[in-house]
């Protein structure tokens, strides 16, 4: 039996998504990350970065997000595109594009804009345009066909879907005039039935919520250092 790692948040949606789409039994695992369960030694021994989702598989194990969607992709040869090397070649471009640059700077965006202990302009302004950048490539890939890669539904589609369900929160409410095509690719997906399956999974289990004095220790351990 697959376990899935999962708090509500993009990275684990992505992966969700998959696993709902290919039909694949599997045990969801409730890591509650704003009580500290990514921490615990059981978990660190699967994912030794501390972040969810993580993965396992039998006697395998995988973490990060687009390393999973590849291993689910080629386990079961589904949502892969043509299996050529020109085909090959754009998967994983626009896959760790996502991973280095979409993940990373939506992720700034958000802790200098909501949750750093001050608010630094240059920092604020830097890492929201950098995820508008990024965006921006993205609505353009899109503006070009139905889906990432043309007009086959992808675990590409999967990875962008995982973090345009919260482009509202990290760039703004006006993200939808910026970035139409991506609106339009994220208002199909989520009306998939596997994708409101995968979202609902955020209500299975009771996890907290509130980002309170405990919950920012835990969250960012590092500024520790500042006091």
């Amino acid at each position: 039996m697959i376990k899935l790692y999962y708090h509500p948040s993009p990275n684990p949606a992505k992966i969700a998504l998959f696993l709902e789409e290919a039909g694949l039994p599997y045990e969801m695992v409730p890591v509650d990350t704003r009580k500290g369960d990514q921490f615990k030694p059981d978990f660190l021994a699967i994912n030794p970065n501390g972040k969810t989702p993580a993965l396992t598989d039998g006697d395998v194990t995988i973490f990060d997000s687009n390393a999973i969607l590849l291993y689910l992709a080629e386990k079961t040869g589904q949502f892969l595109p043509d299996d050529t090397p020109k085909a090959r070649g754009e998967m994983l471009s626009w896959l760790m594009f996502v991973a280095t640059g979409i993940g990373p700077y939506c992720g700034q965006a958000v802790h200098f804009s909501r949750f750093a202990p001050e608010k630094i302009p240059y920092a604020i302004n830097r890492y929201a345009r950098e995820a508008e950048r990024h965006w921006g490539i993205i609505d353009a890939q899109l503006s070009k066909g139905r889906y990432m890669l043309g007009e086959r539904y992808t675990l590409i589609d999967m990875s962008v879907w995982g973090w345009a369900t919260r482009l509202g929160f990290a760039v703004g409410d006006h993200w939808a005039g910026m970035f139409p095509h991506v609106k339009r690719h994220l208002d199909e997906i989520s009306a998939r039935p596997a994708a409101q399956r995968a979202t609902a999974l955020k209500d299975a289990f009771a996890f907290k919520m509130e980002v309170d004095d405990e919950a920012r220790r835990i969250l960012f351990p590092q500024n520790a250092h500042l006091a």
